[in-house]
C-alpha cells in the first residue's frame, strides 16, 4: 500500500482518457453525418474521395457543356426545319410560273415571294448562338469526359454549295432547271438535319452517361466518408457509459490512499 503513487488512479484515468476520445469521436460524426472527421479517421479513404469528388465536380461541368450543345444543335434544327419550309414553298412557286396560263404580273408576283423566301434563307445562314455561328461548316469540339476528352459535332454549312443556287441574286421563280435546284437544295438541307439529328443523339447519350457515372462516384464517396448512422449510435451510447462508469471509478480509485490512514493510526 502507497501513497505518493496511485496505480489504480492512474489506469483507471487512462482508460477514461481514451473513452472520452472514442466518445468526442463519436459525438463528432454523428453531428457531421461524415465518418471521417479528420484524415487520421482514415487517410487513404480520404484521398481516394477527395479525387472522386473532385472527377464529380468536373462531369457536373461536362454535363452543363453538353447542355450548352444540346441547346446549339436543337436550335440548328429549328432554323433548318424553317429553311426545308421555305424551300417547299419555293418549290411550289417555282412549279406555278411553269404554267403556261400565267401572265407576266402573274410569275412577277410570284417571284415577289420567291425572293423573299430567297433572303430569308440567305439570313438564316449567318444566324449565331452565343456568338457562335450556327451554319459556318465548323466542327465544334464538344467536351464528352471529366479527362477533357472531346468530339467534334457534324458540322453544318447551309449557305454552301448545296444552296449557294437557290440564294444566288440571279435565280429567279422562272429560272431555267429551278424546280430541280430547288429539290436538290431540299434534299441536301433534310441532310443537314439528319446530321444534326445525330449530334443531338449522340449528346443525349452522352449526358445519360454521365449521370450514371456521377451517380456510381456519389455513391462510393458514400461508402467512404458517410456514417451509419445507427451503428455511431450504439457506439456512442457505449461509450457514454463507459465514460460515465469510469468517471465514478476513478472517483473510488482516489480514495484507495486514505485507506494507509488506517496503518498510520
Amino acid at each position: 500500500m502507497v501513497i505518493n503513487t496511485n496505480v489504480g488512479a492512474l489506469s483507471t484515468m487512462r482508460t477514461l482518457s481514451e473513452n472520452t476520445n472514442k466518445l468526442n469521436k463519436a459525438l463528432s460524426r454523428l453531428a457531421s453525418g461524415s465518418k471521417i472527421v479528420s484524415p487520421a479517421d482514415d487517410a487513404a479513404g480520404l484521398a481516394v474521395a477527395s479525387k472522386f469528388d473532385a472527377q464529380i465536380s468536373r462531369n457536373r461541368g461536362v454535363a452543363s457543356n453538353l447542355t450548352s450543345a444540346l441547346s446549339f444543335s436543337q436550335t440548328q434544327d429549328g432554323f433548318l426545319q424553317k429553311v426545308g419550309k421555305a424551300l417547299d414553298r419555293m418549290s411550289e412557286l417555282a412549279t406555278l410560273a411553269l404554267d403556261t396560263t400565267k401572265s407576266s404580273n402573274d410569275i412577277t408576283n410570284y417571284n415577289t415571294e420567291f425572293t423573299d423566301l430567297k433572303n430569308y434563307i440567305s439570313d438564316i445562314g449567318t444566324k449565331k448562338f452565343n456568338g457562335v455561328t450556327l451554319f459556318d461548316g465548323t466542327a465544334l469540339a464538344i467536351t464528352k469526359d471529366s479527362d477533357g476528352g472531346t468530339w467534334s459535332l457534324n458540322s453544318s454549312s447551309l449557305n454552301a454549295v448545296d444552296v449557294t443556287s437557290v440564294i444566288a441574286s440571279a435565280f429567279a421563280v422562272s429560272s431555267t432547271n429551278a424546280v430541280s435546284t430547288i429539290s436538290t437544295a431540299i434534299e441536301n438541307v433534310a441532310t443537314h438535319r439528319a446530321k444534326v439529328g445525330a449530334n443531338i443523339q449522340r449528346i443525349q447519350f452522352t449526358r445519360e452517361q454521365i449521370s450514371i457515372l456521377n451517380e456510381n462516384l456519389q455513391s462510393s464517396v458514400s461508402r467512404i466518408k458517410d456514417v451509419d448512422v445507427a451503428n455511431e449510435s450504439t457506439q456512442f451510447a457505449r461509450y457514454n457509459i463507459l465514460v460515465q462508469s469510469g468517471t465514478a471509478m476513478l472517483a473510488q480509485a482516489n480514495m484507495l490512499p486514505q485507506n494507509a490512514l488506517r496503518l498510520i493510526n
